[in-house]
Protein backbone atom coordinates (compact mmCIF):
# COMPACT_ATOMS: atom_id res chain seq x y z
CA UNK A 1 0.00 0.00 0.00
CA UNK A 2 1.28 3.18 -0.76
CA UNK A 3 2.34 5.56 2.11
CA UNK A 4 0.93 8.66 1.52
CA UNK A 5 1.75 11.83 1.13
CA UNK A 6 4.46 10.64 -1.08
CA UNK A 7 7.07 12.94 -3.04
CA UNK A 8 7.67 12.81 -6.68
CA UNK A 9 9.59 15.52 -9.12
CA UNK A 10 9.53 16.41 -11.93
CA UNK A 11 12.85 18.73 -12.04
CA UNK A 12 15.14 20.24 -9.52
CA UNK A 13 15.34 17.23 -8.10
CA UNK A 14 19.03 16.99 -9.22
CA UNK A 15 20.68 20.29 -10.36
CA UNK A 16 19.96 24.08 -9.67
CA UNK A 17 16.90 24.43 -12.36
CA UNK A 18 13.51 22.77 -13.68
CA UNK A 19 12.00 22.83 -10.28
CA UNK A 20 8.78 20.86 -9.56
CA UNK A 21 7.62 19.06 -7.01
CA UNK A 22 4.83 16.93 -6.64
CA UNK A 23 3.28 15.98 -3.38
CA UNK A 24 0.85 13.37 -4.34
CA UNK A 25 -2.30 12.87 -1.40
CA UNK A 26 -3.25 9.98 -2.50
CA UNK A 27 -3.86 8.27 -6.08
CA UNK A 28 -6.08 10.80 -8.04
CA UNK A 29 -5.01 14.20 -5.72
CA UNK A 30 -1.88 16.15 -5.97
CA UNK A 31 -0.38 19.19 -5.56
CA UNK A 32 2.22 20.78 -7.96
CA UNK A 33 5.30 23.09 -6.36
CA UNK A 34 6.97 25.36 -9.38
CA UNK A 35 6.92 24.61 -12.67
CA UNK A 36 10.40 25.25 -14.10
CA UNK A 37 12.20 25.99 -17.35
CA UNK A 38 15.91 23.46 -17.20
CA UNK A 39 18.74 25.42 -18.06
CA UNK A 40 22.73 24.75 -18.42
CA UNK A 41 23.92 21.73 -18.02
CA UNK A 42 20.51 20.68 -16.69
CA UNK A 43 18.93 21.63 -20.25
CA UNK A 44 21.75 20.05 -21.95
CA UNK A 45 21.07 16.56 -20.38
CA UNK A 46 17.86 16.61 -22.06
CA UNK A 47 16.87 16.24 -26.24
CA UNK A 48 15.67 18.79 -27.91
CA UNK A 49 12.25 20.27 -26.73
CA UNK A 50 11.87 17.32 -24.32
CA UNK A 51 12.41 19.50 -21.27
CA UNK A 52 9.14 21.85 -22.66
CA UNK A 53 7.26 18.80 -22.61
CA UNK A 54 5.12 17.98 -19.98
CA UNK A 55 4.87 14.43 -20.13
CA UNK A 56 3.57 13.96 -16.07
CA UNK A 57 -0.03 13.57 -15.57
CA UNK A 58 -2.19 16.18 -15.10
CA UNK A 59 -5.63 15.59 -14.44
CA UNK A 60 -5.23 15.32 -10.19
CA UNK A 61 -2.98 18.16 -9.93
CA UNK A 62 -5.15 20.32 -7.45
CA UNK A 63 -3.36 23.41 -8.10
CA UNK A 64 -0.09 24.65 -8.77
CA UNK A 65 1.41 26.61 -6.17
CA UNK A 66 4.10 29.14 -7.37
CA UNK A 67 7.39 30.23 -4.11
CA UNK A 68 8.54 32.70 -6.70
CA UNK A 69 8.60 34.29 -10.30
CA UNK A 70 12.17 33.27 -11.80
CA UNK A 71 12.06 31.38 -15.21
CA UNK A 72 13.86 28.04 -13.29
CA UNK A 73 10.49 27.77 -11.48
CA UNK A 74 7.54 28.92 -13.60
CA UNK A 75 9.18 28.72 -17.09
CA UNK A 76 7.43 25.34 -17.73
CA UNK A 77 3.59 27.27 -17.29
CA UNK A 78 2.73 27.58 -20.84
CA UNK A 79 3.32 23.94 -21.51
CA UNK A 80 1.65 22.80 -18.40
CA UNK A 81 -1.93 24.76 -19.79
CA UNK A 82 -0.84 23.55 -23.30
CA UNK A 83 -0.92 19.81 -21.29
CA UNK A 84 -4.80 20.48 -20.79
CA UNK A 85 -4.46 21.64 -16.83
CA UNK A 86 -6.89 23.87 -15.40
CA UNK A 87 -6.34 24.58 -11.79
CA UNK A 88 -5.74 27.24 -10.04
CA UNK A 89 -2.32 28.78 -9.48
CA UNK A 90 -1.33 30.03 -5.80
CA UNK A 91 0.84 32.47 -5.47
CA UNK A 92 2.01 35.40 -2.93
CA UNK A 93 0.34 39.00 -3.68
CA UNK A 94 3.83 40.62 -5.19
CA UNK A 95 3.81 37.46 -7.38
CA UNK A 96 0.62 38.41 -8.16
CA UNK A 97 2.11 41.44 -10.19
CA UNK A 98 5.03 39.80 -11.81
CA UNK A 99 4.28 36.50 -12.53
CA UNK A 100 2.43 37.68 -15.79
CA UNK A 101 5.28 40.11 -17.08
CA UNK A 102 8.02 36.62 -16.46
CA UNK A 103 5.45 34.47 -18.30
CA UNK A 104 4.99 37.52 -21.19
CA UNK A 105 8.61 37.29 -21.98
CA UNK A 106 8.54 33.39 -22.13
CA UNK A 107 5.80 32.97 -24.37
CA UNK A 108 8.24 35.77 -26.57
CA UNK A 109 10.80 33.73 -26.40
CA UNK A 110 9.57 29.77 -26.77
CA UNK A 111 6.51 30.57 -28.39
CA UNK A 112 5.25 33.86 -30.34
CA UNK A 113 4.98 36.94 -30.59
CA UNK A 114 1.64 37.10 -31.82
CA UNK A 115 0.15 39.76 -29.70
CA UNK A 116 -3.12 38.51 -29.81
CA UNK A 117 -2.23 34.97 -28.51
CA UNK A 118 -0.04 36.36 -26.10
CA UNK A 119 -2.92 38.52 -24.54
CA UNK A 120 -5.46 35.47 -24.74
CA UNK A 121 -2.70 33.51 -22.80
CA UNK A 122 -1.60 35.76 -20.36
CA UNK A 123 -6.07 36.35 -19.85
CA UNK A 124 -6.31 32.76 -18.87
CA UNK A 125 -3.07 32.60 -16.58
CA UNK A 126 -4.45 35.81 -14.99
CA UNK A 127 -7.64 34.34 -14.29
CA UNK A 128 -5.78 31.84 -12.62
CA UNK A 129 -4.05 33.33 -10.01
CA UNK A 130 -5.14 33.71 -6.74
CA UNK A 131 -3.13 35.62 -4.61
CA UNK A 132 -2.38 34.20 -0.74
CA UNK A 133 -1.26 36.60 2.20
CA UNK A 134 1.28 35.60 3.88
CA UNK A 135 0.75 33.68 6.77
CA UNK A 136 -2.25 32.78 6.36
CA UNK A 137 -4.27 29.11 5.84
CA UNK A 138 -5.43 28.56 2.41
CA UNK A 139 -8.21 25.81 2.18
CA UNK A 140 -8.11 23.63 -0.74
CA UNK A 141 -10.14 20.43 -0.27
CA UNK A 142 -11.91 19.91 2.83
CA UNK A 143 -14.40 16.71 2.32
CA UNK A 144 -15.03 13.59 3.36
CA UNK A 145 -11.34 12.14 2.49
CA UNK A 146 -8.98 14.88 2.97
CA UNK A 147 -8.36 18.24 4.40
CA UNK A 148 -5.74 20.20 2.32
CA UNK A 149 -4.85 23.48 3.35
CA UNK A 150 -1.15 25.86 2.06
CA UNK A 151 -0.06 28.79 3.87
CA UNK A 152 3.19 31.07 2.52
CA UNK A 153 6.06 32.06 4.47
CA UNK A 154 8.22 35.05 3.50
CA UNK A 155 11.58 33.46 1.84
CA UNK A 156 13.62 36.43 1.63
CA UNK A 157 14.92 35.49 -2.22
CA UNK A 158 13.54 37.96 -4.32
CA UNK A 159 10.25 40.24 -3.90
CA UNK A 160 7.17 37.87 -3.06
CA UNK A 161 9.10 35.04 -3.06
CA UNK A 162 7.67 32.54 -0.46
CA UNK A 163 8.37 29.01 0.91
CA UNK A 164 5.47 26.70 1.32
CA UNK A 165 3.67 24.45 4.31
CA UNK A 166 1.31 22.10 3.18
CA UNK A 167 -1.32 20.28 5.66
CA UNK A 168 -2.76 17.19 4.86
CA UNK A 169 -5.32 15.39 6.85
CA UNK A 170 -6.50 11.79 5.89
CA UNK A 171 -10.29 11.95 7.46
CA UNK A 172 -10.23 7.77 7.01
CA UNK A 173 -7.13 6.78 9.11
CA UNK A 174 -6.76 10.37 11.06
CA UNK A 175 -3.07 10.56 9.46
CA UNK A 176 -1.79 14.35 9.75
CA UNK A 177 0.95 15.37 7.70
CA UNK A 178 2.45 18.81 7.17
CA UNK A 179 4.96 18.75 4.17
CA UNK A 180 7.26 22.00 3.70
CA UNK A 181 8.97 23.13 0.17
CA UNK A 182 11.71 25.62 1.11
CA UNK A 183 11.27 26.76 -2.60
CA UNK A 184 14.61 29.03 -2.84
CA UNK A 185 15.49 30.61 0.44
CA UNK A 186 17.07 33.75 0.53
CA UNK A 187 20.35 35.10 2.44
CA UNK A 188 20.33 37.22 5.39
CA UNK A 189 21.46 41.09 5.02
CA UNK A 190 19.96 40.77 1.35
CA UNK A 191 18.74 44.48 0.14
CA UNK A 192 15.10 45.83 -0.06
CA UNK A 193 14.20 42.17 1.54
CA UNK A 194 13.78 41.01 5.27
CA UNK A 195 15.83 37.55 6.19
CA UNK A 196 13.21 34.44 6.03
CA UNK A 197 12.19 33.15 9.52
CA UNK A 198 11.59 29.57 10.41
CA UNK A 199 8.60 28.23 10.50
CA UNK A 200 7.63 26.01 14.13
CA UNK A 201 7.27 22.82 12.78
CA UNK A 202 7.20 20.40 9.72
CA UNK A 203 7.06 16.64 9.11
CA UNK A 204 9.00 16.81 5.64
CA UNK A 205 11.05 19.23 4.51
CA UNK A 206 11.79 19.32 1.11
CA UNK A 207 15.02 21.96 1.05
CA UNK A 208 17.01 23.58 -1.45
CA UNK A 209 20.80 23.11 -1.42
CA UNK A 210 22.36 25.74 -4.09
CA UNK A 211 24.83 26.75 -1.66
CA UNK A 212 24.82 23.58 0.73
CA UNK A 213 28.65 23.16 -0.10
CA UNK A 214 29.75 26.43 1.07
CA UNK A 215 29.29 29.35 2.95
CA UNK A 216 29.23 33.29 1.39
CA UNK A 217 31.85 35.51 2.17
CA UNK A 218 31.09 38.21 5.06
CA UNK A 219 27.91 39.81 3.41
CA UNK A 220 28.39 42.84 5.79
CA UNK A 221 31.62 43.72 3.93
CA UNK A 222 30.30 43.22 0.49
CA UNK A 223 29.01 46.23 -0.30
CA UNK A 224 32.86 47.44 0.05
CA UNK A 225 34.25 44.61 -2.34
CA UNK A 226 31.56 45.85 -4.88
CA UNK A 227 33.20 49.24 -4.39
CA UNK A 228 37.06 47.79 -4.83
CA UNK A 229 35.90 46.07 -7.91
CA UNK A 230 34.30 48.77 -9.33
CA UNK A 231 36.94 51.52 -8.42
CA UNK A 232 40.02 49.19 -10.41
CA UNK A 233 38.07 49.15 -13.55
CA UNK A 234 36.93 53.10 -13.07
CA UNK A 235 40.74 53.62 -13.06
CA UNK A 236 41.62 51.30 -16.01
CA UNK A 237 38.89 53.69 -18.06
CA UNK A 238 36.73 50.64 -18.65
CA UNK A 239 33.50 49.32 -18.02
CA UNK A 240 32.06 46.85 -15.46
CA UNK A 241 29.69 44.61 -16.93
CA UNK A 242 27.38 42.64 -13.82
CA UNK A 243 25.14 39.86 -15.72
CA UNK A 244 22.04 39.53 -13.26
CA UNK A 245 18.91 38.24 -13.45
CA UNK A 246 15.72 40.80 -14.43
CA UNK A 247 13.97 40.35 -11.54
CA UNK A 248 16.13 39.83 -7.90
CA UNK A 249 19.28 40.67 -8.60
CA UNK A 250 19.02 44.09 -10.62
CA UNK A 251 16.93 45.55 -8.06
CA UNK A 252 19.30 44.69 -5.27
CA UNK A 253 22.17 45.79 -7.24
CA UNK A 254 20.85 49.44 -7.99
CA UNK A 255 19.78 49.59 -4.11
CA UNK A 256 23.46 48.99 -3.16
CA UNK A 257 24.51 51.21 -5.65
CA UNK A 258 23.10 54.17 -5.16
CA UNK A 259 23.92 53.54 -1.22
CA UNK A 260 27.94 53.89 -2.58
CA UNK A 261 26.65 57.22 -5.05
CA UNK A 262 24.89 58.78 -2.14
CA UNK A 263 28.10 58.30 0.16
CA UNK A 264 30.61 58.96 -2.09
CA UNK A 265 32.86 61.78 -2.03
CA UNK A 266 34.55 61.25 -5.41
CA UNK A 267 33.67 63.47 -8.28
CA UNK A 268 34.05 60.29 -10.64
CA UNK A 269 31.59 58.18 -8.18
CA UNK A 270 29.33 61.20 -8.12
CA UNK A 271 29.02 60.89 -11.45
CA UNK A 272 28.81 57.15 -12.07
CA UNK A 273 26.61 56.20 -15.31
CA UNK A 274 24.61 53.37 -13.82
CA UNK A 275 22.98 51.52 -17.07
CA UNK A 276 20.04 48.81 -16.95
CA UNK A 277 20.10 47.39 -20.83
CA UNK A 278 17.17 45.14 -20.45
CA UNK A 279 13.78 46.16 -20.98
CA UNK A 280 12.29 43.23 -19.01
CA UNK A 281 14.48 44.52 -16.07
CA UNK A 282 13.17 48.05 -16.36
CA UNK A 283 9.46 46.93 -16.26
CA UNK A 284 10.28 44.21 -13.01
CA UNK A 285 12.23 46.96 -11.45
CA UNK A 286 9.15 49.97 -12.17
CA UNK A 287 6.87 46.86 -10.60
CA UNK A 288 9.15 46.78 -7.11
CA UNK A 289 8.75 50.42 -6.87
CA UNK A 290 5.23 49.99 -6.18
CA UNK A 291 5.45 47.38 -4.26
CA UNK A 292 7.20 49.14 -1.46
CA UNK A 293 5.17 47.73 1.05
CA UNK A 294 6.66 44.69 1.21
CA UNK A 295 10.31 46.48 1.23
CA UNK A 296 12.21 45.64 4.75
CA UNK A 297 12.47 48.43 7.49
CA UNK A 298 15.29 49.84 6.10
CA UNK A 299 14.54 50.37 2.61
CA UNK A 300 11.50 52.37 4.46
CA UNK A 301 13.93 54.74 6.11
CA UNK A 302 15.90 55.77 3.32
CA UNK A 303 12.10 56.82 1.29
CA UNK A 304 11.35 58.59 4.77
CA UNK A 305 14.68 60.48 4.40
CA UNK A 306 14.15 61.54 0.34
CA UNK A 307 16.19 58.58 -0.78
CA UNK A 308 15.14 56.60 -4.02
CA UNK A 309 17.28 53.45 -3.76
CA UNK A 310 15.24 52.55 -7.13
CA UNK A 311 14.97 55.21 -9.23
CA UNK A 312 18.14 57.76 -8.78
CA UNK A 313 20.11 60.28 -10.73
CA UNK A 314 22.66 58.85 -12.41
CA UNK A 315 20.78 55.82 -13.22
CA UNK A 316 19.91 54.81 -16.98
CA UNK A 317 17.48 52.41 -18.30
CA UNK A 318 18.20 50.94 -22.15
CA UNK A 319 15.02 50.22 -23.89
CA UNK A 320 15.23 49.66 -27.63
CA UNK A 321 17.51 47.39 -30.00
CA UNK A 322 19.17 50.72 -31.16
CA UNK A 323 19.74 51.93 -27.98
CA UNK A 324 21.25 49.36 -26.81
CA UNK A 325 23.87 49.31 -30.51
CA UNK A 326 24.38 52.72 -29.70
CA UNK A 327 25.13 52.70 -26.06
CA UNK A 328 27.52 49.14 -26.63
CA UNK A 329 29.60 50.63 -29.19
CA UNK A 330 30.02 54.10 -27.29
CA UNK A 331 31.08 52.25 -24.10
CA UNK A 332 33.85 49.65 -25.71
CA UNK A 333 34.89 52.33 -27.51
CA UNK A 334 35.16 55.74 -25.43
CA UNK A 335 36.57 54.54 -22.46
CA UNK A 336 34.10 56.25 -20.45
CA UNK A 337 33.12 54.77 -17.21
CA UNK A 338 30.11 53.28 -16.28
CA UNK A 339 28.52 50.36 -14.87
CA UNK A 340 26.01 47.87 -16.86
CA UNK A 341 23.66 45.44 -15.44
CA UNK A 342 22.43 43.50 -17.76
CA UNK A 343 20.12 39.58 -18.46
CA UNK A 344 21.18 37.18 -18.35
CA UNK A 345 22.25 36.34 -14.70
CA UNK A 346 24.06 33.35 -16.47
CA UNK A 347 24.86 34.93 -19.78
CA UNK A 348 23.11 31.77 -21.54
CA UNK A 349 21.38 34.86 -23.49
CA UNK A 350 20.30 38.16 -23.76
CA UNK A 351 21.95 41.26 -24.32
CA UNK A 352 24.84 40.55 -21.37
CA UNK A 353 25.90 38.32 -24.23
CA UNK A 354 26.75 41.28 -26.66
CA UNK A 355 28.29 43.53 -24.14
CA UNK A 356 30.47 40.31 -23.23
CA UNK A 357 32.02 39.79 -27.17
CA UNK A 358 32.98 43.42 -27.38
CA UNK A 359 34.36 43.68 -24.05
CA UNK A 360 36.21 40.77 -23.22
CA UNK A 361 38.74 41.09 -25.44
CA UNK A 362 39.64 44.61 -23.55
CA UNK A 363 42.08 44.41 -20.33
CA UNK A 364 40.33 47.96 -19.72
CA UNK A 365 37.04 46.30 -18.36
CA UNK A 366 35.61 43.94 -15.76
CA UNK A 367 33.09 41.11 -15.74
CA UNK A 368 31.61 41.09 -12.24
CA UNK A 369 29.49 38.13 -10.71
CA UNK A 370 27.41 38.40 -8.16
CA UNK A 371 24.93 35.41 -8.26
CA UNK A 372 25.49 31.47 -8.89
CA UNK A 373 26.67 30.25 -12.31
CA UNK A 374 25.16 26.96 -12.86
CA UNK A 375 27.47 24.21 -14.62
CA UNK A 376 27.16 24.41 -18.29
CA UNK A 377 26.40 28.20 -18.75
CA UNK A 378 29.10 30.68 -20.17
CA UNK A 379 29.20 32.46 -17.15
CA UNK A 380 30.44 29.66 -14.95
CA UNK A 381 33.13 29.30 -17.94
CA UNK A 382 33.77 32.93 -17.77
CA UNK A 383 34.69 32.65 -13.69
CA UNK A 384 36.41 29.50 -14.28
CA UNK A 385 38.39 29.90 -17.23
CA UNK A 386 38.51 34.25 -16.94
CA UNK A 387 41.25 34.90 -14.03
CA UNK A 388 43.47 32.15 -16.34
CA UNK A 389 43.60 33.82 -19.61
CA UNK A 390 41.60 31.68 -21.27
CA UNK A 391 38.54 31.46 -23.33
CA UNK A 392 34.63 31.12 -23.89
CA UNK A 393 32.26 30.37 -26.76
CA UNK A 394 29.88 33.10 -27.15
CA UNK A 395 27.30 32.87 -30.09
CA UNK A 396 29.34 30.13 -31.48
CA UNK A 397 32.59 32.40 -31.47
CA UNK A 398 35.11 31.71 -29.45
CA UNK A 399 36.26 34.88 -27.40
CA UNK A 400 39.30 35.37 -25.51
CA UNK A 401 39.37 36.76 -21.92
CA UNK A 402 41.90 39.77 -21.37
CA UNK A 403 39.13 41.49 -18.96
CA UNK A 404 39.20 41.34 -15.22
CA UNK A 405 36.97 38.72 -13.79
CA UNK A 406 35.83 39.11 -10.45
CA UNK A 407 33.09 37.59 -7.96
CA UNK A 408 31.39 38.84 -5.01
CA UNK A 409 29.41 36.20 -4.08
CA UNK A 410 27.83 38.06 -0.79
CA UNK A 411 25.33 39.07 -3.07
CA UNK A 412 24.15 35.44 -3.66
CA UNK A 413 20.16 35.58 -3.15
CA UNK A 414 20.71 31.92 -2.24
CA UNK A 415 21.62 30.84 1.68
CA UNK A 416 24.59 28.95 2.26
CA UNK A 417 25.33 26.05 3.83
CA UNK A 418 24.74 27.92 7.41
CA UNK A 419 21.76 29.49 7.27
CA UNK A 420 19.83 26.19 5.36
CA UNK A 421 21.26 24.36 9.07
CA UNK A 422 19.81 27.90 10.86
CA UNK A 423 16.78 27.24 8.88
CA UNK A 424 16.04 23.84 10.42
CA UNK A 425 17.16 23.74 13.72
CA UNK A 426 15.66 26.70 14.99
CA UNK A 427 12.54 25.30 14.40
CA UNK A 428 11.28 24.42 17.50
CA UNK A 429 9.97 20.91 16.22
CA UNK A 430 12.60 19.80 12.97
CA UNK A 431 11.60 17.70 10.70
CA UNK A 432 12.17 14.01 10.97
CA UNK A 433 12.70 14.01 7.03
CA UNK A 434 14.22 16.19 5.18
CA UNK A 435 14.84 15.99 1.00
CA UNK A 436 17.27 17.71 -0.33
CA UNK A 437 16.67 19.28 -3.86
CA UNK A 438 17.70 22.28 -6.27
CA UNK A 439 21.81 21.58 -6.05
CA UNK A 440 24.52 19.83 -7.88
CA UNK A 441 25.27 16.22 -5.88
CA UNK A 442 28.56 17.37 -4.58
CA UNK A 443 26.38 20.39 -2.77
CA UNK A 444 23.59 17.93 -1.36
CA UNK A 445 26.06 15.49 -0.35
CA UNK A 446 27.74 17.95 1.40
CA UNK A 447 24.57 19.49 3.52
CA UNK A 448 23.59 16.02 3.95
CA UNK A 449 26.96 15.87 6.34
CA UNK A 450 26.38 18.64 8.04
CA UNK A 451 22.72 18.34 8.68
CA UNK A 452 22.92 14.59 10.11
CA UNK A 453 26.09 15.96 12.00
CA UNK A 454 24.28 18.23 13.98
CA UNK A 455 21.04 15.66 14.39
CA UNK A 456 23.47 13.56 15.90
CA UNK A 457 25.03 16.31 18.18
CA UNK A 458 21.19 17.45 19.10
CA UNK A 459 19.79 14.01 19.55
CA UNK A 460 17.38 14.58 17.14
CA UNK A 461 16.64 11.44 14.80
CA UNK A 462 16.17 12.31 11.04
CA UNK A 463 16.57 11.27 7.88
CA UNK A 464 18.27 12.68 5.05
CA UNK A 465 17.34 11.58 1.08
CA UNK A 466 18.93 13.34 -1.79
CA UNK A 467 17.10 14.41 -5.15
CA UNK A 468 20.06 13.58 -6.86
CA UNK A 469 20.14 9.88 -6.03
CA UNK A 470 15.80 9.27 -6.83
CA UNK A 471 15.16 6.79 -8.92
CA UNK A 472 13.98 8.13 -12.55
CA UNK A 473 10.12 6.80 -12.51
CA UNK A 474 9.61 6.28 -15.92
CA UNK A 475 8.22 9.83 -17.96
CA UNK A 476 6.20 11.05 -14.77
CA UNK A 477 9.83 12.26 -13.43
CA UNK A 478 11.55 11.21 -10.41
CA UNK A 479 10.22 9.33 -7.48
CA UNK A 480 10.66 9.60 -3.72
Amino acid sequence: MTPYPLLLHHGGASGVTGSCHRLQIAEDRALLVDCGLFQGQDADRLDGFEQLQVRFPVEDVLALVVTHVHIDHIGRLPYLLAAGWRGPILCSLPSRRLLPLVIEDALKIGFTRDRALIERFLAEVEGRLVALDYGDWHTLVDDARHRVRVRLKRAGHILGSAYVEVDTLERASGRAHRTLFSGDLGAPHAPLLPAPKPPWRCDTLVLESTYGDREHEDRRHRRGRLKAAIDRALANGGTVVIPAFSIGRTQELLYELETLIHQAKSPRWRSLEIIVDSPLAARFTEVYRELKPWWDAEAHRRLRAGRHPLSFENLYTVSSHEEHERTLAYLAESGRPAVVIAASGMVSGGRVVNYLKRMLPDERHCVLFTGYQGSGTPGRDIQRYGPRGGWVELDGERIDIRARVETVSGYSAHADRRDLLNFVRCMREPPRHIRLVHGEAEAQRALRETLLAWAQEAGHPLEVTLGSECPVAAPEGESA
